[in-house]
């Protein structure tokens, strides 16, 4: 059953369901059991371990209580704490027992309910959290099997590699602007491979002049380096020569650069080895080369589009996906108060962060997202804000996502250009 509205969640629950309240720790977890009016067949909560001795004990309890209570059917509810729901989550899915989880903000706020008390403990905490799923306050999580695991995992590496990527950049210019800040005139981008090459053979000023032009050009030339001669091994020269950079512990200093220039090095051939095998797994899902087909459309959004939302077939509508992204819109009004609207914030962030990224994109390279971007800045009503608009065209690149992964259309720029309402104005792109 497909859990959309509360209403939906409510009815999923009847007098055949056993409602299992699952307070999640590192090493064991605690249980209470209920059924739809609240009433708890647990004589008290059961301790189990975080291993398969724990999750068979575990089993072996829920069928009992079953028995005797004359359940058919199981919800258990836990919050998601950090990573270690994974494994009891991915147990209760194998074991045909779907996993729900409550807001942990919701927990702390109804704990109080029976006993005004704000005490936390291994009894109270699973009865609270099943009064949440009884009353239909919790979400599915969506745990992905498959081609869709693989790819959820690749872009977490992708993300964690590019995060270590920044990190050692950073870390470079760092060192550059104590040791040799003059580099930065020679050479717009850090990371330029001449000047590596360099860094690498002659970390500081001192050893560049000891180098000279021709040692510096030979460098390159030994590497088989296009595009850097004698000219630039002259500027870098000069550079070198009227550096104000600091001349303390040289040796230490050298180390730094050439430990950092190899990190550098090395996650940039662990990413490149990860976008091989992204290229390699996105191919599996279906109509996904027809979004690679749009304009200002790459790898790196479609992989990070896919982890985040997995098998699109869970989904009824493109607004289910727009707030799990995040970008539902919140009113603020009141009476004849009206405030300004604005995104929830709520949900999945990393999937926002690639659908403002795609917005973005589409908006520079795109003609028909461009046009639209336009209008919408320029319409005589509402005119938007340009971040809005960028909002806008965010949850735009969603819809277009949903429809070809769901339906196997072509993306049809003129149509999506004609979809457009524009009240006194002609359908057609200017």
């Amino acid at each position: 059953m497909k859990y959309n509205t509360q209403n939906a969640k409510i009815a999923s629950i009847t007098e055949e369901t056993l409602i299992l309240g699952i307070d999640v720790g590192s090493e064991t977890h605690y249980v209470r059991a209920f059924d739809w009016r609240n009433y708890e067949f647990s004589d008290k909560p059961l301790a189990f371990s975080n291993d398969e001795a724990g999750f068979l004990t575990f089993i072996a309890w829920v069928e009992d209580i079953k028995e005797k209570s004359g359940k058919t059917a199981v919800i258990p509810g836990m919050e998601p704490t950090g990573h270690y729901w994974f494994n009891l989550g991915k147990f209760l899915q194998d074991s045909g027992m779907r996993p729900v989880h409550v807001n942990p903000h919701h927990v702390k706020k109804s704990k109080e309910m029976d006993d005004n008390n704000p005490e936390k403990n291994d009894r109270k905490d699973p009865k609270t959290i099943a009064a949440l799923v009884n009353e239909g306050r919790f979400s599915c999580p969506y745990i992905p099997t498959g081609v869709y695991a693989e790819i959820r995992s690749l872009s977490n590496l992708r993300f964690q590699t590019q995060e270590e990527i920044t990190r050692v950049r950073n870390r470079i210019a760092r060192w550059i602007s104590i040791y040799f800040p003059e580099y930065k005139d020679v050479y717009g981008k850090l990371d330029a491979v001449s000047g590596m090459m360099v860094l690498k053979e002659a970390p500081l000023p001192m050893r560049i002049k000891e180098l000279g032009a021709e040692g510096i050009n030979q460098i390159w030339r030994n590497a088989r380096l296009r595009g850097a001669g004698m000219k630039r091994a002259k500027t870098l020269l000069s550079a070198a020569e009227h550096s104000v950079g600091s001349q303390e512990a040289p040796e230490t200093a050298s180390l730094e650069i050439r430990n950092l220039l190899e990190d550098y090095e090395k996650y940039g051939r662990r990413m490149e080895e990860l976008m091989a095998k992204i290229e390699e797994k996105i191919k599996e899902v279906p109509y996904v080369d027809k979004l690679l087909e749009i304009k200002g459309i790459g790898l790196k959004t479609v992989c990070g589009f896919i982890s985040e939302v997995g098998d699109l077939s869970r989904f009824d509508d493109p607004k289910q996906l727009q707030k799990l992204a995040g970008y539902a819109i919140v009113k603020n009004s009141s009476g004849k108060h009206a405030g300004e609207s604005h995104i929830s914030y709520r949900g999945r962030k990393r999937l926002r962060y690639v659908l403002y990224e795609a917005a973005i994109s589409v908006i520079g390279k795109n003609g028909e997202f461009r046009e639209i971007h336009r209008y919408y800045q320029t319409r005589d009503k509402n005119p938007l804000k340009k971040m809005q608009s960028v909002v806008v065209i965010a949850c735009k690149v969603l819809r277009v996502f949903y429809a070809i992964l769901t339906k196997g259309v072509e993306y049809d720029g003129e149509k999506m250009l004609r979809d457009i309402r524009r009240p006194g104005m002609s359908a057609q792109a200017a």
